[in-house]
């Protein structure tokens, strides 16, 4: 399963596609230059109990690793998946 990512420089999501179909997609704003806010994660029933949520709340971490920057979780789901997981939680 990809998690794939669009950003458009003010806000930006990651999402799964399957059969071309947005399946799943958690939305991200940047607030400021060092980081981003996730504000809401969205799986279809497709991509239930598949971890497709917390793959792209992994695949936000890389990206924040790779980019030098925070994540601020307001999302209730991404906020739990960081409780629950304590090493991704240095991009916080």
């Amino acid at each position: 399963m990809d998690v794939l990512q669009e950003d458009n420089g003010q806000k930006g999501k990651f999402y799964i596609l399957v059969d071309g179909k947005q399946e799943a997609a958690m939305t991200y704003t940047w607030a400021g230059t060092d980081r981003i806010i996730i504000d809401h994660t969205e799986v279809n029933e497709t991509l239930k109990g598949k971890n497709a949520g917390k793959q792209m709340v992994m695949k936000a971490v890389e990206f924040a690793r790779a980019k030098g920057i925070k994540i601020i979780p307001l999302c209730p789901f991404a906020n739990s998946v960081f409780k629950k997981t304590p090493v991704i939680q240095d991009v916080l």
